[in-house]
């Protein structure tokens, strides 16, 4: 809690392990954990996507942060909030009225990672000078992509286990959902509470509050003139859409992959047990995100953004084929089923870095580079979520119509033509700051 100088590898991964786990959770955890405890895939979709809205939000209230107490503060605080809230959600499993409580529980977690997401980033840029932030950058993003194995992997595949294990004792198959995931639920909140507890000692304040030098009304203007700035920029509008449709397949695809992998072959979908899930979608194919993420960035280096540009459109959004033929096909192979996953999930990661760096470098360069760079982040957010939120019911409006059950095969057939308008835009979006400008 003093003052003194923290070396870095202390706090920068469990930092940033803290910043992805509550995100991974809502956005992809959820989604399972709903299925398994008999929700309607409408309301699951709708729901997990919409209580990610903070986080499209969250530049707004970013300036006032710095007005009280430390950064640390605000980290430790979301982290302690978040902890507590995953405990309530696990309590509130057994309800009869379990979804509206924890739904209404899981929006206050997305708020509290949404803020820890700005203050982390606070400390990480104010305690440390350039040289330690590139040198720390790859832990900080290895740390935050291994709490999405630990979650998607880990967690999941834990949740198969204790499913199995409590029908084995003889519970209902409700039942035995309710107690795992009770126990998933509640044991990622003690994790977030013993990360806030470690990171009391361990974390650096990131600097004292401002409160003295400005007063709300004064950040609240200055946010307003950053932002009608942003809506200035040269090709904003154009830009503004090809940020929301270089992902717009995908914010359709995210909350039904889950769906579609543990359905029922007689619903359509592949029959795949949680474990299994956690083992494939979770663990594997969040490696092959990672590993196509590295080598994305040795490929832009090599061939320069602009020209790589359209071929990473074309990596990212071409997979979601992989599918499209297995709602087709409905194979039963394991090996075929998880090759198909992580090839899936190496485009997403290998595509997904050209969006992030084209947002830095053509999107956010000014005087407000960070603060430009939030806001564009937030409209891919929103780019995602608003796909995220109405995937279930067109799932299952496509089903009824091509009377198909579950609706995966018109649904995932529908998301190949989703990528048109990213193809498009990508193949025409131009480039507003050159190398030569730059310099």
């Amino acid at each position: 809690m003093a003052d003194k100088k923290v070396n870095p590898i202390k706090w920068v991964p469990t930092a940033y392990f803290a910043m992805g786990l509550p995100f991974v959770v809502l956005n992809m955890v959820t989604v399972l954990m709903f299925e398994g405890l008999g929700v309607d895939k409408t309301l699951i979709t709708f729901w997990t996507s919409l209580i990610l809205l903070p986080y499209t939000l969250k530049p707004l209230w970013s300036p006032f942060l710095e007005l009280f107490k430390t950064k640390k503060f605000w980290v430790l605080a979301t982290q302690f909030v978040t902890g507590i809230t995953f405990v309530l959600v696990a309590l509130s499993l057994g309800l009869p009225c379990f979804f509206s409580i924890a739904i209404g529980l899981l929006a206050i977690v997305g708020f509290s990672g949404a803020t820890h997401d700005i203050a982390c980033d606070g400390v990480y840029m104010s305690e440390l000078d350039e040289k330690q932030q590139a040198q720390y950058i790859g832990w900080q993003g290895a740390f935050y992509n291994i709490a999405k194995i630990v979650a998607t992997g880990g967690l999941v595949y834990l949740a198969g286990m204790l499913i199995k294990h409590f029908i084995d004792k003889g519970a209902e198959s409700h039942d035995a959902n309710v107690q795992a995931w009770m126990i998933i639920i509640g044991l990622l909140g003690a994790i977030m509470i013993l990360l806030a507890v470690y990171h009391l000692f361990m974390l650096p304040t990131g600097g004292k509050s401002k409160d003295g030098k400005r007063s709300a009304s004064e950040v609240g203007k200055e946010l307003v003139d950053v932002l009608l700035d942003f809506f200035r920029k040269k090709n904003i509008v154009y830009y503004i859409a090809f940020i929301i449709l270089y992902r717009f397949a995908e914010g359709f695809v995210m909350k039904i992959v889950p769906l579609f992998l543990k359905a029922s072959r007689a619903e359509g979908g592949l029959g795949l047990d949680v474990e299994t899930i956690g083992l494939y979608y979770g663990t594997y194919g969040a490696v092959a995100f990672v590993l196509g993420s590295i080598l994305a960035g040795y490929y832009i280096k090599w061939l320069g953004l602009r020209k790589a540009l359209f071929h990473l459109c074309c990596i990212f959004n071409i997979p979601f084929v992989v599918y499209t033929l297995f709602s087709i096909y409905q194979p039963t192979e394991g090996w075929l089923i998880c090759s198909g996953i992580v090839f899936e999930y190496f485009g997403y990661g290998f595509g997904f870095v050209g969006l992030t760096l084209f947002m830095m470098q053509q999107v956010a360069p000014g005087k407000s580079q960070m603060a430009h760079y939030a806001f564009a982040s937030g409209i891919m957010n929103l780019g995602v979520m608003l796909p995220g939120m109405l995937s279930g019911w067109l799932c299952e409006k496509l089903g009824l119509w091509f009377d198909k059950p579950g609706g995966f095969e018109p649904f995932f057939i529908f998301v190949l033509f989703a990528t048109i308008p990213a193809f498009l835009i990508t193949y025409f979006v131009p480039f507003a700051h050159t190398e030569e400008n730059k310099k």
